[in-house]
């Protein structure tokens, strides 16, 4: 098999497909001519056999005499361009007269071939003959035979000659000049292939310059720069997660071994080395924290989920998730209102939507002030159902808001340094909002309240 570029692969196949075109063409402009010079030459053959048998006329003895002297008249007594040849049998099929211009050859008489147009040659020369019965009271009396040179039917030939030699040259022609076509159609290819080359992990900045046409190619290489985009984004993304969560992780370990180091410099008391070695055990849990909610947020990051669809009652799964924060409620004195005035059932993953309800509830937890209220509702419009989670808490400040779901970001750390966290928690219920096609949405005042709202299109009725 031989290997074509690509641009001579676009030549090859549209000089494939207009190679049947130009030979539909080329058959019917050939069987047109040889129709048209057909129809034409057994016209006249037609147009003479219907004179000359006006010439003939039968006697009593139906013995049919030639008008000699009208037939002699004739302009065919002559060699013309394209001479007529006319020949008289008798009923026994015996000579009786003939045209001049046959000298001294004869036409043949063909048996069964009344009416009918024979191709035959006269001294090697092709002629079209017809010849009828002379009938007189319903019997032959004699045979008309006529004939014309098929002189006029070589241009049916010439022409056939053109068309095979031409039919080549044209195709070669046209592969050539698609061929320079395809070229600078495709250009703009070669140049998303030399864009492409100079794109590595270290140049993601580098742009396919979009064509002028906005055809196919045009889609094609802004689709390219849309991924590129998207790729470069992941990129940073993954570069400030990385740097992110070296940094947070290795927060909990200096502590822990400044701890430790402080711990053998000296001698300790036993309650000192159980007030360190608690400190240190509450370091441990706070990385394993962060541990697990960075796997679950890589899994989600990096993996393509396979979602589950069941049916889950809100109700339910709400009241489960404060049964498992009931010592930190009762610890602050927080008051819980749970405002559900019905069932409320949806379409989803079960697992997924009770990670999105923990984090927002333990958030609205972490940051209420004690004695704080923490209320949240159910409620249901035509084409949706709203989840409210709403608390009296810290609040956040406004240039703040847009940040809250970015990875490791925690509002206002230095003013509440007793609020422990990772800053992981709002990112992973974004990720499975966007995963679960829920829309979610804050507000939020600083010292007042912060209010989450859950949208929930696919309930079930």
């Amino acid at each position: 098999m031989f290997s074509f570029s690509f641009k001579n692969r676009i030549a090859f196949n549209y000089i494939v497909s207009g190679s049947f075109l130009i030979a539909i063409v080329f058959l019917f402009i050939y069987n047109i001519v040889k129709y048209s010079v057909n129809k034409h030459i057994n016209e006249e053959i037609q147009e003479e056999l219907y004179k000359h048998l006006d010439d003939v006329s039968t006697d009593s003895n139906d013995t049919y005499l030639i008008q000699v002297d009208q037939w002699r008249a004739r302009e065919h007594n002559s060699i013309s361009v394209n001479p007529v040849f006319v020949q008289f049998y008798d009923n026994n099929k015996q000579l009786i007269d003939k045209s001049p211009n046959l000298k001294s050859s004869n036409l043949k008489l063909f048996p069964n071939s009344n009416n009918e147009f024979i191709d035959t040659k006269l001294n090697n020369i092709p002629v079209r003959q017809i010849q009828t019965t002379i009938i007189n009271n319903n019997q032959v009396v004699g045979y008309l035979v006529v004939a014309m040179s098929l002189e006029d039917f070589e241009i049916v030939q010439i022409l056939k000659n053109i068309l095979l030699i031409t039919f080549p040259l044209i195709l070669v022609l046209l592969f050539l000049i698609a061929r320079f076509f395809a070229g600078r159609s495709i250009q703009p290819v070669r140049t998303i292939i030399e864009t492409s080359s100079q794109i590595t992990k270290d140049n993601l900045q580098t742009r396919i310059p979009l064509p002028q046409n906005k055809d196919e190619l045009f889609v094609l290489s802004e689709n390219i720069n849309n991924l590129l985009d998207r790729i470069e984004n992941a990129v940073d993304r993954e570069k400030q997660f990385t740097s992110d969560a070296s940094h947070e992780l290795r927060t909990p370990l200096a502590v822990m071994k400044g701890t430790m180091e402080v711990l053998i410099r000296k001698p300790r008391t036993q309650q000192e080395y159980e007030e360190k070695i608690q400190f240190c055990i509450s370091e441990v849990d706070r990385l394993n924290h962060m541990v697990d909610q960075l796997l679950l947020l890589a899994r989600f990051e990096n993996q393509k989920q396979n979602v589950k669809q069941e049916s889950i009652y809100l109700n339910a799964l709400i009241l489960d998730n404060l049964t498992r924060f009931s010592d930190k409620t009762e610890s602050k004195k927080i008051k819980i209102i749970a405002d559900f005035t019905d069932d409320y059932y949806i379409q989803s993953d079960n697992y997924l939507v009770s990670i999105i309800f923990s984090n927002l509830i333990s958030n609205a937890i972490k940051y209420s002030h004690d004695n704080g209220e923490i209320v949240l509702q159910l409620e249901k419009t035509s084409t949706e159902i709203i989840f409210t989670v709403s608390d009296n808490g810290i609040g956040i400040s406004e240039q703040d808001l847009n940040k809250i779901f970015n990875s490791f970001y925690r509002s206002d750390v230095s003013n509440h340094p007793e609020i422990k966290g990772t800053g992981l928690g709002l990112s992973i219920v974004k990720r499975l909002c966007d995963l679960l096609n829920f829309k979610i949405e804050v507000e939020s005042k600083q010292n007042q309240r912060t209010q989450f709202r859950l949208f929930f299109s696919n309930f079930v009725t």
